[in-house]
């Protein structure tokens, strides 16, 4: 007995420390192939284990939106054919960040609503606290911060039922940009300090440089200079420290923008410069657009050579942002194509199941009438009235009708390339061949089962003449 409860215990700290590696989505790394991860989710029982699978396939928003965008469709598409709620909700809430990425913010609330809608479904917290979380990005962006704030609230109100994740963090880092948009600094205080505390206690560190950065500007805004310039060199070594070009320009942006404002015009230059050169030849060149208008305001009036080089750099990061949208554009095009289509196949799947599960239906009750029938012609004791037979019959003709009906749906629907009027004729056809087969087989039972009465009535008359011959009246 105590071999098995240790054994048990062992096996659920062994569990738990596996699930919450499994939670530890590390979105540095590049994704994992879905041929490959398909099988494993399918595989995945449990709600929570298959999240952070199909999670890990969609963490390329900021480098990739495009193929992220590809992604979150197969998984959606994937979430509706197997009515995997977990799959819908990623799928539709990482096109709705997608699309907010590419600045469409009608399509990203579209998608948003329809994410939070499975969500509230499903009432699985995690992915409720997901769903509302993109939906107050979008309130943020369209400047109603008291939706922002409701919303990012029900979010880190359903996520505290489950482990901190790296999500959780983002939720905290989200509701101190709100209240920071809101002006109101000692609140996105609080919130980045619980997004920062949640990170170290949980282990999960990814967001460490924008949370030093969210801290510099707000310290900032408050008029602390010295800790804003030690929080924005601490943005400065963690984004060296995982190697990202993108924290690191946006934090040297920062600091030219505060020594700008303060008017120490060679400090802003020189971040101001390390913000470009940060982000030149990589993923993120257009970054440079912010850092160069800069350079250019501070040059224009005194070193004409300078203002023409910055000048020359914030035009050419502008025309790459508007090839790279151009490219993005098309490719989004292409996408929601390949996307529609998709839906479709989807739709023709499902319409398939179902007429496969009504023919399935159709048949056994065929099967059960059939049976009846033929039971009550066999029988070799039950007198039956020809009217239930008849009954009987007219029920069957209706069930063979619809059985012919779904069966042969889909090529009429070729053949007549979705006439209403040619499919109509196609189904009076077919009722026009069965109707006199069903009058056959009705006369042909109904005269069996008038035989089978006649033959019972018989035999029972018989049986009576032999107990009167062998018991005669003695009166």
């Amino acid at each position: 007995m105590v071999k098995n409860i240790l054994f048990l215990l062992a096996a659920c700290f062994f569990t738990n420390k596996a699930f919450a590696q499994s939670a530890r989505i590390d979105f540095s790394q590049p994704p994992p192939n879905l041929d490959t991860l398909f099988p494993k989710i399918a595989a995945e029982k449990n709600d929570s284990a298959r999240y952070y699978l199909a999670m890990s396939a969609l963490t390329i928003s900021e480098t990739n939106p495009v193929q992220d965008m590809i992604n979150s469709e197969k998984i959606l598409v994937y979430g509706q054919k197997n009515n995997d709620p977990v799959c819908q909700l990623l799928g539709l809430a990482c096109l709705g960040y997608d699309y907010r990425e590419f600045g469409n913010h009608v399509k990203s609330l579209e998608y948003n609503i329809q994410a939070n809608k499975v969500a509230e479904k499903s009432k699985n917290n995690r992915l409720i606290s997901f769903a509302k979380a993109m939906l107050a990005l979008n309130y943020l962006d369209l400047g109603d911060y008291t939706k922002a704030v409701s919303y990012n609230k029900a979010a880190l109100e359903a996520s505290s039922s489950y482990e901190a994740d790296i999500l959780t963090v983002v939720f905290l880092l989200d509701m101190g940009t709100i209240y920071f948009a809101m002006g109101k600094t000692d609140s996105a205080l609080i919130y980045t300090q619980k997004a920062y505390e949640t990170g170290l206690k949980s282990g999960i560190n990814y967001w460490l440089a924008y949370t030093y950065l969210q801290f510099g500007g707000i310290h900032a805004a408050m008029k602390n200079p010295t800790l804003a310039l030690s929080y924005w060199k601490l943005a400065l070594d963690e984004a060296n420290r995982i190697g990202s070009p993108k924290f690191a320009s946006m934090t040297y942006s920062g600091i030219a923008d505060f020594y700008n404002g303060a008017s120490q015009k060679d400090s802003a230059i020189k971040y101001a410069k390390k913000a470009i050169t940060v982000v030149q030849h990589t993923a993120f060149s257009t970054m440079s657009i912010i850092p160069s208008k800069l350079l250019l305001d501070i040059y224009r009036d005194n070193n004409i050579d300078s203002a023409f080089k910055y000048s020359e750099i914030y035009r050419i990061a502008n025309d790459s942002l508007f090839n790279i949208k151009t490219i993005q554009q098309a490719q989004l095009m292409t996408f929601e194509e390949e996307a529609r289509q998709q839906e479709l196949a989807v739709e023709q799947y499902k319409a398939e199941v179902k007429r496969k599960h009504n023919l399935e239906y159709t048949l056994t009750a065929l099967g059960i009438i059939s049976f009846i029938i033929l039971f009550l012609l066999l029988s070799r004791r039950l007198i039956t009235n020809s009217k239930v037979i008849e009954f009987l019959g007219v029920i069957a003709l209706l069930i063979v009708f619809e059985f012919f009906n779904l069966l042969l749906h889909p090529f009429l629907e070729d053949i007549t390339n979705h006439s209403p009027l040619l499919m109509l004729l196609g189904l009076v056809f077919i009722a026009a061949l069965l109707i006199p087969l069903h009058h056959k087989l009705e006369k042909w039972a109904t005269a069996k089962l008038v035989e089978k009465n006649r033959q019972i009535r018989l035999a029972a008359a018989k049986k009576t003449i032999q107990q009167l011959d062998t018991n005669p009246d003695n009166s």
